[in-house]
């Protein structure tokens, strides 16, 4: 049939190849029948987790480097936790059941499963609507496919599983028990692997008609001679303002000049952006420049999304913040050379006042309580 994509559950024929999802076409019904059966799952799964009151809820931050699961109670605190490594598997199932492997301990140290309410994920690339990761540029085993994430850790632990955006559940985590608590209007801006960004209007979470608001890493800064980014377009932000977009800006100033440079002294290959960070905060003028040019163009993109939709506070989480003045003095100063007049001087920047993947653990398992699809 011409037009396809495979979904497949119950009375629908599944059909999945290189552990990616494809959907066939049969009608234009099928995608409501899809959304219909996980959505009645979900709130089965939901129902019988409140009936039995089950206290707990587990919490996934999915980056592109590190998987980060933790056992959450209802005052936010995290009771357990446990980590893997996001690209040491090649298909999405193998991740899935090395997931659940690390996670059963935990899950036993709280009393069992049958003390869990639900899962939350945060994931990039990640489908608020139908549970899925799709084409994330930073994931080897989703790269180029759209993987039924949400259902199949459900399937594995029978109980509910609802996903969103990483940088959205970092923004839940930090409105709910960080510096961003109190604000009904915020960008929050995650600084890793990747640029992600999580936008709160009216005290409401933007997911957009489809589930994919908010991938401001991939705005284009560069349109003349771009980068070329993960997604595989070129000049996009997180080209250059994410941790290995520091790195990769380090190389190429090391490769244009002669300076002297104490990053001279690695294999250009092997920097990373922890690497540039030390080098400055001893001073040197080339690794200074890397965090100059860094921080110039976060502050440009943030004065641009300044305009849509005005956020008292632009909150910034991840490894690359902890850069500290090196990142934000420039930025500021970035931003408010480009920002539109009627806007200066309203924006607060905040870093994020949870520690490394507390914001986001504690924001997905927040999703598994209060999102219903």
């Amino acid at each position: 049939m011409a037009n396809s994509i495979i979904f497949a559950e119950n009375k629908l024929r599944l059909g999945i190849r290189n552990e990616c999802l494809h959907f066939i076409l049969l009608s234009p019904c099928i995608i409501f029948a899809r959304e219909t059966i996980y959505q009645t799952k979900y709130h089965q799964l939901k129902m019988e987790a409140q009936i039995t009151r089950r206290p707990y809820t587990i919490g996934l931050d999915l980056g592109g480097t590190n998987a980060v699961f933790g056992i959450v109670d209802a005052q936010g605190n995290i009771l357990e936790h446990t980590s893997i490594k996001t690209q040491q598997y090649s298909t999405a199932e193998d991740f899935v059941n090395a997931g659940v492997e690390a996670l059963m301990p935990i899950v036993d140290k709280v009393g069992g499963i049958n003390k869990i309410e639900g899962m939350g994920i945060g994931a990039p690339n990640s489908n608020f609507y139908d549970g899925t990761i799709a084409y994330a540029p930073n994931i080897s085993w989703a790269h180029e496919c759209v993987v039924p994430f949400a259902k199949m850790f459900s399937d594995k632990l029978s109980v509910p599983v609802a996903i969103t955006n990483d940088a959205n559940a970092a923004a839940l985590g930090e409105m709910t028990y960080g510096v961003a608590r109190g604000m009904k209007n915020f960008i929050m801006i995650t600084l890793g692997t990747g640029v992600g960004a999580g936008i709160v209007i009216n005290g409401q979470m933007v997911y957009g008609s489809d589930g994919m608001a908010g991938e401001l890493g991939h705005v284009i800064m560069r349109r003349e001679n771009g980068r070329t980014c993960g997604c595989g377009r070129k000049g996009c932000l997180e080209a250059y303002c994410s941790a290995t977009g520091v790195a990769r800006t380090a190389r190429e100033f090391l490769g244009t000049s002669n300076e002297p440079s104490l990053l001279r002294d690695m294999n250009p290959e092997e920097i990373t952006s922890l690497d540039v960070s030390k080098a400055a905060a001893k001073g040197d003028a080339l690794s200074l420049r890397v965090y100059e040019f860094t921080g110039k163009m976060l502050g440009e993109a943030c004065a641009d999304f300044m305009t849509f939709c005005s956020p008292e506070a632009f909150v910034f989480f991840g490894g690359l913040t902890k850069a500290g003045d090196l990142l934000m003095k420039p930025l500021i100063k970035g931003y408010e050379e480009n920002v539109l007049g009627i806007f200066r001087g309203k924006a607060k920047f905040l870093v994020s006042s949870l520690d490394g993947a507390g914001a986001a653990v504690l924001g997905a398992s927040a999703i598994a309580k209060n999102i219903e699809h």
